[in-house]
Protein backbone atom coordinates (compact mmCIF):
# COMPACT_ATOMS: atom_id res chain seq x y z
CA UNK A 1 0.00 0.00 0.00
CA UNK A 2 1.46 3.30 -1.09
CA UNK A 3 0.87 6.52 0.81
CA UNK A 4 0.65 8.27 -2.55
CA UNK A 5 0.34 7.24 -6.19
CA UNK A 6 1.12 9.97 -8.71
CA UNK A 7 -0.18 9.68 -12.28
CA UNK A 8 2.03 11.55 -14.74
CA UNK A 9 5.77 12.26 -14.56
CA UNK A 10 5.71 15.75 -16.03
CA UNK A 11 6.74 18.82 -14.09
CA UNK A 12 3.83 18.57 -11.64
CA UNK A 13 4.17 14.83 -11.01
CA UNK A 14 7.96 14.76 -10.92
CA UNK A 15 8.23 17.58 -8.39
CA UNK A 16 5.39 16.06 -6.40
CA UNK A 17 7.30 12.78 -6.22
CA UNK A 18 10.45 14.53 -4.97
CA UNK A 19 8.43 16.36 -2.33
CA UNK A 20 6.78 13.07 -1.26
CA UNK A 21 10.20 11.51 -0.87
CA UNK A 22 11.40 14.50 1.16
CA UNK A 23 8.37 14.23 3.47
CA UNK A 24 8.87 10.50 4.01
CA UNK A 25 5.84 9.28 2.07
CA UNK A 26 5.97 5.91 0.34
CA UNK A 27 5.20 6.96 -3.21
CA UNK A 28 5.05 5.63 -6.74
CA UNK A 29 5.16 7.61 -9.96
CA UNK A 30 3.26 6.30 -12.99
CA UNK A 31 4.06 7.38 -16.57
CA UNK A 32 2.90 5.88 -19.87
CA UNK A 33 5.44 7.70 -22.07
CA UNK A 34 8.62 9.45 -20.93
CA UNK A 35 9.65 11.04 -17.68
CA UNK A 36 9.53 14.82 -17.94
CA UNK A 37 6.14 15.01 -19.62
CA UNK A 38 5.32 17.62 -22.26
CA UNK A 39 7.84 20.17 -20.99
CA UNK A 40 10.92 17.99 -21.36
CA UNK A 41 9.89 15.85 -24.31
CA UNK A 42 7.49 17.87 -26.45
CA UNK A 43 7.53 21.44 -25.17
CA UNK A 44 9.85 23.76 -23.28
CA UNK A 45 13.17 21.98 -23.71
CA UNK A 46 13.08 20.69 -27.31
CA UNK A 47 11.54 23.87 -28.70
CA UNK A 48 14.09 26.08 -26.96
CA UNK A 49 16.89 23.87 -28.25
CA UNK A 50 15.63 24.41 -31.81
CA UNK A 51 15.20 28.13 -31.14
CA UNK A 52 18.78 28.39 -29.89
CA UNK A 53 20.04 26.81 -33.12
CA UNK A 54 18.02 29.31 -35.16
CA UNK A 55 19.35 32.13 -32.97
CA UNK A 56 22.96 31.14 -33.69
CA UNK A 57 22.09 30.89 -37.39
CA UNK A 58 20.68 34.44 -37.33
CA UNK A 59 23.71 35.80 -35.49
CA UNK A 60 26.08 34.18 -37.96
CA UNK A 61 24.25 35.80 -40.87
CA UNK A 62 24.98 39.26 -39.48
CA UNK A 63 28.62 38.60 -38.53
CA UNK A 64 29.74 41.73 -40.40
CA UNK A 65 27.86 43.88 -37.87
CA UNK A 66 30.37 42.71 -35.26
CA UNK A 67 33.41 43.42 -37.45
CA UNK A 68 33.85 39.79 -38.45
CA UNK A 69 34.53 38.49 -41.92
CA UNK A 70 31.27 37.81 -43.74
CA UNK A 71 29.94 34.29 -43.38
CA UNK A 72 27.35 32.50 -45.47
CA UNK A 73 25.85 30.06 -42.97
CA UNK A 74 23.94 26.90 -43.67
CA UNK A 75 22.18 24.45 -41.40
CA UNK A 76 21.72 20.71 -41.14
CA UNK A 77 18.23 19.91 -39.85
CA UNK A 78 19.14 16.37 -38.84
CA UNK A 79 22.05 17.62 -36.71
CA UNK A 80 19.85 20.28 -35.14
CA UNK A 81 17.38 17.53 -34.27
CA UNK A 82 20.16 15.28 -32.96
CA UNK A 83 21.35 18.03 -30.63
CA UNK A 84 17.79 18.58 -29.38
CA UNK A 85 17.28 14.84 -28.76
CA UNK A 86 20.62 14.58 -26.93
CA UNK A 87 19.70 17.42 -24.58
CA UNK A 88 16.32 15.84 -23.85
CA UNK A 89 17.91 12.45 -23.18
CA UNK A 90 20.54 13.90 -20.86
CA UNK A 91 17.95 15.77 -18.81
CA UNK A 92 15.66 12.74 -18.77
CA UNK A 93 18.49 10.60 -17.37
CA UNK A 94 19.17 13.22 -14.69
CA UNK A 95 15.53 13.24 -13.65
CA UNK A 96 15.46 9.46 -13.52
CA UNK A 97 18.48 9.51 -11.20
CA UNK A 98 16.77 11.98 -8.87
CA UNK A 99 13.86 9.57 -8.43
CA UNK A 100 15.92 7.01 -6.49
CA UNK A 101 13.79 5.72 -3.63
CA UNK A 102 10.54 6.27 -5.54
CA UNK A 103 8.93 3.41 -7.46
CA UNK A 104 8.66 4.38 -11.14
CA UNK A 105 5.99 2.44 -13.00
CA UNK A 106 5.73 2.55 -16.79
CA UNK A 107 2.33 2.11 -18.37
CA UNK A 108 -1.10 3.64 -18.84
CA UNK A 109 -2.94 4.31 -15.58
CA UNK A 110 -6.64 3.73 -15.05
CA UNK A 111 -8.21 4.61 -11.71
CA UNK A 112 -10.75 1.94 -10.73
CA UNK A 113 -11.54 3.15 -7.20
CA UNK A 114 -10.52 5.93 -4.83
CA UNK A 115 -7.55 3.82 -3.71
CA UNK A 116 -6.81 1.51 -6.65
CA UNK A 117 -5.06 2.12 -9.96
CA UNK A 118 -4.49 -0.42 -12.71
CA UNK A 119 -1.17 -0.11 -14.54
CA UNK A 120 -0.76 -2.76 -17.22
CA UNK A 121 -1.40 -6.07 -15.49
CA UNK A 122 -0.77 -4.65 -12.01
CA UNK A 123 -3.20 -3.18 -9.52
CA UNK A 124 -1.68 -0.49 -7.31
CA UNK A 125 -3.23 0.15 -3.91
CA UNK A 126 -2.75 3.59 -2.39
CA UNK A 127 -4.07 5.86 0.35
CA UNK A 128 -4.00 8.96 -1.85
CA UNK A 129 -3.90 9.73 -5.56
CA UNK A 130 -2.45 12.79 -7.29
CA UNK A 131 -3.46 13.17 -10.93
CA UNK A 132 -0.86 15.10 -12.93
CA UNK A 133 -1.63 13.77 -16.39
CA UNK A 134 -0.82 16.97 -18.30
CA UNK A 135 -2.31 18.17 -21.57
CA UNK A 136 -2.27 17.55 -25.30
CA UNK A 137 -2.68 19.68 -28.47
CA UNK A 138 -6.23 20.72 -29.31
CA UNK A 139 -7.39 19.44 -32.70
CA UNK A 140 -9.69 21.47 -34.93
CA UNK A 141 -12.42 19.58 -36.79
CA UNK A 142 -11.51 21.09 -40.17
CA UNK A 143 -7.77 20.62 -39.59
CA UNK A 144 -7.35 17.02 -38.46
CA UNK A 145 -3.75 16.09 -37.66
CA UNK A 146 -2.33 13.67 -40.21
CA UNK A 147 1.33 13.97 -39.17
CA UNK A 148 2.26 14.82 -42.74
CA UNK A 149 0.63 17.94 -44.19
CA UNK A 150 -1.28 19.07 -41.10
CA UNK A 151 0.74 18.73 -37.91
CA UNK A 152 0.53 19.46 -34.20
CA UNK A 153 3.17 21.10 -32.05
CA UNK A 154 4.22 17.55 -31.12
CA UNK A 155 4.60 16.42 -34.74
CA UNK A 156 6.62 19.42 -35.88
CA UNK A 157 9.41 18.56 -33.44
CA UNK A 158 10.11 15.40 -35.47
CA UNK A 159 10.49 17.07 -38.88
CA UNK A 160 13.05 15.48 -41.16
CA UNK A 161 12.48 17.85 -44.07
CA UNK A 162 12.51 21.64 -43.74
CA UNK A 163 9.32 23.27 -45.09
CA UNK A 164 9.71 25.95 -47.73
CA UNK A 165 6.42 27.53 -46.69
CA UNK A 166 4.62 27.15 -43.39
CA UNK A 167 1.10 28.14 -42.39
CA UNK A 168 0.63 28.49 -38.65
CA UNK A 169 -2.97 28.39 -37.45
CA UNK A 170 -3.08 30.14 -34.08
CA UNK A 171 -1.15 33.23 -33.05
CA UNK A 172 -0.69 32.34 -29.40
CA UNK A 173 2.56 31.53 -27.59
CA UNK A 174 3.28 28.28 -29.44
CA UNK A 175 2.39 29.70 -32.84
CA UNK A 176 4.53 32.80 -32.40
CA UNK A 177 7.53 30.80 -31.18
CA UNK A 178 7.43 28.48 -34.17
CA UNK A 179 6.85 31.42 -36.54
CA UNK A 180 9.99 33.09 -35.23
CA UNK A 181 11.99 29.85 -35.35
CA UNK A 182 11.14 28.83 -38.92
CA UNK A 183 11.35 32.35 -40.32
CA UNK A 184 14.86 32.68 -38.87
CA UNK A 185 15.89 29.54 -40.73
CA UNK A 186 14.46 30.81 -44.02
CA UNK A 187 10.95 29.41 -44.33
CA UNK A 188 8.16 31.56 -45.76
CA UNK A 189 5.87 31.81 -42.74
CA UNK A 190 2.23 32.88 -42.60
CA UNK A 191 0.56 33.11 -39.21
CA UNK A 192 -3.23 33.29 -38.88
CA UNK A 193 -5.06 34.38 -35.75
CA UNK A 194 -8.85 34.59 -35.41
CA UNK A 195 -8.73 37.36 -32.80
CA UNK A 196 -7.64 40.97 -33.30
CA UNK A 197 -4.05 40.61 -32.07
CA UNK A 198 -1.25 38.10 -31.82
CA UNK A 199 -0.73 36.68 -28.33
CA UNK A 200 -4.27 37.28 -27.02
CA UNK A 201 -4.16 38.34 -23.38
CA UNK A 202 -0.67 39.84 -23.60
CA UNK A 203 -0.20 43.62 -23.25
CA UNK A 204 -1.52 45.17 -26.47
CA UNK A 205 1.53 47.37 -26.97
CA UNK A 206 3.79 44.30 -26.77
CA UNK A 207 1.55 42.41 -29.20
CA UNK A 208 1.69 45.28 -31.70
CA UNK A 209 5.47 45.42 -31.36
CA UNK A 210 6.04 41.73 -32.07
CA UNK A 211 3.66 41.93 -35.03
CA UNK A 212 5.70 44.82 -36.47
CA UNK A 213 8.95 42.91 -35.92
CA UNK A 214 7.51 39.76 -37.50
CA UNK A 215 6.46 41.68 -40.60
CA UNK A 216 9.96 43.20 -40.92
CA UNK A 217 11.32 39.65 -40.90
CA UNK A 218 9.02 38.66 -43.74
CA UNK A 219 6.43 36.82 -41.68
CA UNK A 220 2.91 37.36 -43.02
CA UNK A 221 0.60 38.13 -40.11
CA UNK A 222 -3.17 37.82 -40.59
CA UNK A 223 -5.26 38.70 -37.53
CA UNK A 224 -9.09 38.68 -37.57
CA UNK A 225 -8.74 35.81 -40.03
CA UNK A 226 -10.33 32.38 -40.18
CA UNK A 227 -7.82 29.81 -41.44
CA UNK A 228 -10.57 27.78 -43.08
CA UNK A 229 -10.80 30.53 -45.72
CA UNK A 230 -7.24 29.80 -46.90
CA UNK A 231 -6.08 27.34 -49.57
CA UNK A 232 -3.83 24.79 -47.86
CA UNK A 233 -2.29 23.85 -51.19
CA UNK A 234 -0.39 27.15 -51.04
CA UNK A 235 1.74 25.82 -48.16
CA UNK A 236 4.24 23.02 -47.73
CA UNK A 237 3.19 22.43 -44.14
CA UNK A 238 0.35 23.48 -41.84
CA UNK A 239 0.96 23.74 -38.09
CA UNK A 240 -2.20 23.93 -35.98
CA UNK A 241 -1.65 25.26 -32.47
CA UNK A 242 -4.88 26.73 -31.13
CA UNK A 243 -4.56 25.62 -27.52
CA UNK A 244 -4.25 22.50 -25.40
CA UNK A 245 -6.70 20.11 -23.75
CA UNK A 246 -6.40 18.43 -20.36
CA UNK A 247 -5.23 14.85 -20.85
CA UNK A 248 -7.91 13.14 -18.77
CA UNK A 249 -10.07 11.10 -21.15
CA UNK A 250 -8.54 7.66 -20.46
CA UNK A 251 -8.21 7.77 -16.67
CA UNK A 252 -11.71 6.55 -15.76
CA UNK A 253 -12.62 9.77 -13.96
CA UNK A 254 -16.29 9.81 -14.98
CA UNK A 255 -16.95 6.45 -13.31
CA UNK A 256 -15.42 7.78 -10.09
CA UNK A 257 -17.67 10.84 -10.24
CA UNK A 258 -14.79 13.31 -10.36
CA UNK A 259 -16.03 16.71 -11.48
CA UNK A 260 -14.71 17.93 -14.84
CA UNK A 261 -15.04 21.21 -16.70
CA UNK A 262 -14.61 20.59 -20.44
CA UNK A 263 -12.16 17.81 -19.65
CA UNK A 264 -10.22 19.75 -17.02
CA UNK A 265 -10.33 18.38 -13.49
CA UNK A 266 -12.08 20.70 -11.08
CA UNK A 267 -10.09 21.30 -7.89
CA UNK A 268 -10.49 23.58 -4.90
CA UNK A 269 -7.90 26.05 -3.60
CA UNK A 270 -6.06 23.17 -1.91
CA UNK A 271 -5.95 21.16 -5.17
CA UNK A 272 -8.48 18.60 -3.91
CA UNK A 273 -11.06 17.09 -6.26
CA UNK A 274 -14.59 16.39 -5.06
CA UNK A 275 -13.52 12.80 -4.25
CA UNK A 276 -11.85 12.38 -0.89
CA UNK A 277 -8.12 11.58 -1.11
CA UNK A 278 -7.82 12.39 -4.85
CA UNK A 279 -5.92 15.55 -5.81
CA UNK A 280 -4.94 17.04 -9.18
CA UNK A 281 -2.20 19.44 -10.28
CA UNK A 282 -0.68 20.91 -13.41
CA UNK A 283 -2.17 21.24 -16.91
CA UNK A 284 -4.91 18.68 -16.29
CA UNK A 285 -6.40 20.89 -13.58
CA UNK A 286 -5.25 24.43 -14.31
CA UNK A 287 -6.06 27.16 -16.81
CA UNK A 288 -2.46 28.33 -16.43
CA UNK A 289 -0.54 25.74 -18.44
CA UNK A 290 3.05 26.52 -17.52
CA UNK A 291 5.66 24.00 -16.34
CA UNK A 292 6.88 26.13 -13.43
CA UNK A 293 3.32 26.65 -12.18
CA UNK A 294 2.63 22.92 -12.51
CA UNK A 295 5.70 22.21 -10.37
CA UNK A 296 4.46 24.66 -7.73
CA UNK A 297 1.03 23.00 -7.68
CA UNK A 298 2.51 19.50 -7.46
CA UNK A 299 4.51 20.46 -4.39
CA UNK A 300 1.56 22.16 -2.67
CA UNK A 301 -0.67 19.14 -3.34
CA UNK A 302 1.78 16.74 -1.70
CA UNK A 303 2.26 19.02 1.29
CA UNK A 304 -1.51 19.01 1.76
CA UNK A 305 -1.68 15.23 1.41
CA UNK A 306 1.08 14.81 3.99
CA UNK A 307 -0.39 17.33 6.42
CA UNK A 308 -4.19 17.51 6.03
CA UNK A 309 -4.57 19.32 9.36
CA UNK A 310 -2.62 22.31 8.05
CA UNK A 311 -3.69 22.79 4.43
CA UNK A 312 -1.93 25.30 2.17
CA UNK A 313 -3.70 27.24 -0.56
CA UNK A 314 -2.28 27.09 -4.07
CA UNK A 315 -2.95 30.79 -4.50
CA UNK A 316 0.33 32.26 -5.72
CA UNK A 317 -0.85 34.52 -8.54
CA UNK A 318 2.59 35.95 -9.33
CA UNK A 319 3.36 33.66 -12.26
CA UNK A 320 5.89 34.79 -14.87
CA UNK A 321 5.23 33.85 -18.48
CA UNK A 322 7.92 33.69 -21.15
CA UNK A 323 7.64 33.59 -24.93
CA UNK A 324 10.81 32.61 -26.76
CA UNK A 325 10.32 34.55 -29.95
CA UNK A 326 13.11 36.74 -31.32
CA UNK A 327 13.05 39.10 -29.50
CA UNK A 328 11.81 37.37 -26.36
CA UNK A 329 8.67 38.41 -24.50
CA UNK A 330 8.06 38.01 -20.78
CA UNK A 331 5.23 39.10 -18.51
CA UNK A 332 4.28 38.94 -14.85
CA UNK A 333 1.49 40.40 -12.75
CA UNK A 334 -1.00 42.82 -14.26
CA UNK A 335 -0.81 44.21 -17.77
CA UNK A 336 -1.80 47.82 -18.38
CA UNK A 337 -5.19 46.69 -19.73
CA UNK A 338 -5.87 44.42 -16.75
CA UNK A 339 -4.96 47.12 -14.25
CA UNK A 340 -7.20 49.69 -15.96
CA UNK A 341 -10.04 47.18 -16.14
CA UNK A 342 -9.71 46.81 -12.36
CA UNK A 343 -10.17 50.57 -11.94
CA UNK A 344 -6.71 50.94 -10.41
CA UNK A 345 -5.05 54.33 -10.67
CA UNK A 346 -1.77 53.32 -12.26
CA UNK A 347 1.56 54.73 -13.36
CA UNK A 348 3.37 53.37 -16.41
CA UNK A 349 7.17 53.43 -16.62
CA UNK A 350 8.88 52.49 -19.89
CA UNK A 351 12.39 52.19 -21.23
CA UNK A 352 13.35 51.41 -24.81
CA UNK A 353 16.20 48.97 -25.43
CA UNK A 354 17.39 51.35 -28.14
CA UNK A 355 18.88 53.39 -25.27
CA UNK A 356 20.54 50.40 -23.58
CA UNK A 357 24.31 50.18 -23.89
CA UNK A 358 24.33 46.39 -23.60
CA UNK A 359 21.51 45.99 -26.10
CA UNK A 360 23.52 48.05 -28.59
CA UNK A 361 26.61 45.95 -27.90
CA UNK A 362 24.54 42.84 -28.64
CA UNK A 363 22.88 44.55 -31.63
CA UNK A 364 19.48 43.62 -30.20
CA UNK A 365 17.72 46.93 -29.64
CA UNK A 366 14.13 46.04 -30.58
CA UNK A 367 11.74 46.24 -27.67
CA UNK A 368 11.14 47.84 -24.31
CA UNK A 369 10.52 47.34 -20.59
CA UNK A 370 7.09 48.41 -19.37
CA UNK A 371 6.30 48.45 -15.65
CA UNK A 372 2.86 49.01 -14.13
CA UNK A 373 2.60 50.33 -10.58
CA UNK A 374 -0.09 51.64 -8.26
CA UNK A 375 0.03 55.43 -8.45
CA UNK A 376 -1.09 55.82 -4.83
CA UNK A 377 0.89 53.13 -2.99
CA UNK A 378 3.90 53.06 -5.40
CA UNK A 379 3.76 49.22 -5.30
CA UNK A 380 4.77 47.42 -8.50
CA UNK A 381 1.82 45.51 -9.96
CA UNK A 382 3.13 44.03 -13.18
CA UNK A 383 5.52 44.20 -16.09
CA UNK A 384 5.74 43.34 -19.77
CA UNK A 385 9.12 43.06 -21.45
CA UNK A 386 9.89 42.55 -25.11
CA UNK A 387 13.56 42.47 -25.97
CA UNK A 388 16.84 40.61 -25.46
CA UNK A 389 16.83 38.10 -22.59
CA UNK A 390 13.34 39.15 -21.47
CA UNK A 391 12.87 35.65 -20.04
CA UNK A 392 15.74 36.26 -17.61
CA UNK A 393 14.94 39.90 -16.81
CA UNK A 394 11.37 39.13 -15.73
CA UNK A 395 12.70 37.35 -12.62
CA UNK A 396 13.65 40.74 -11.13
CA UNK A 397 10.07 42.01 -11.44
CA UNK A 398 8.62 38.69 -10.27
CA UNK A 399 10.65 39.00 -7.07
CA UNK A 400 9.58 42.63 -6.65
CA UNK A 401 5.86 41.85 -7.05
CA UNK A 402 6.05 38.77 -4.81
CA UNK A 403 7.49 40.92 -2.03
CA UNK A 404 5.22 43.92 -2.72
CA UNK A 405 8.20 46.17 -3.40
CA UNK A 406 7.67 49.80 -4.30
CA UNK A 407 9.02 51.56 -7.37
CA UNK A 408 11.19 53.69 -5.09
CA UNK A 409 12.79 50.59 -3.52
CA UNK A 410 13.81 49.10 -6.86
CA UNK A 411 14.80 52.52 -8.19
CA UNK A 412 17.15 53.04 -5.25
CA UNK A 413 18.85 49.68 -5.84
CA UNK A 414 22.20 49.73 -7.66
CA UNK A 415 22.18 47.72 -10.90
CA UNK A 416 25.43 46.66 -12.56
CA UNK A 417 26.62 48.44 -15.71
CA UNK A 418 26.63 47.64 -18.59
CA UNK A 419 23.84 45.07 -18.37
CA UNK A 420 20.43 44.46 -19.86
CA UNK A 421 18.91 44.55 -16.38
CA UNK A 422 19.71 48.26 -16.24
CA UNK A 423 16.72 48.69 -18.52
CA UNK A 424 14.49 47.84 -15.55
CA UNK A 425 16.28 50.39 -13.39
CA UNK A 426 16.24 53.05 -16.08
CA UNK A 427 12.53 52.55 -16.77
CA UNK A 428 11.75 53.54 -13.19
CA UNK A 429 13.62 56.82 -13.57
Amino acid sequence: MYDLAIIGAGWAGFNAALKAKELGLKACLIEEAYIGGTCLNLGCIPTKSLIQSSKIFSLTKKSQVFGLDPVTPGFNLSKIQERKDKIVQQLRSGMQFMLKGIDFLEGEAKIISHNEIVVGDKTIKCKNILIASGSKPYELGQFKFDGNKIVSSNDILKLTEFPKSLLIVGGGVIGCEFASLFASLGALVTIVEKLSQLLPGVDKEVARKIETIFKKKGIKVNTNTDASDLNLDDFSLVLVCVGRLANTDRLGLEKLGINLDRGRITVDEYLRTNVTNIYAAGDCASKTMLAHYAAYQGIIAVENIANPANLKKADNSVIPGCIFTDPEIATVGLSEEEARAGNIEIRINKFDFLASGMARIMDETDGFVKIVSDAKSDIILGASIIGPKASELIAVITLAISNKLKVSQVKNTIFAHPTLSEAIHESLH
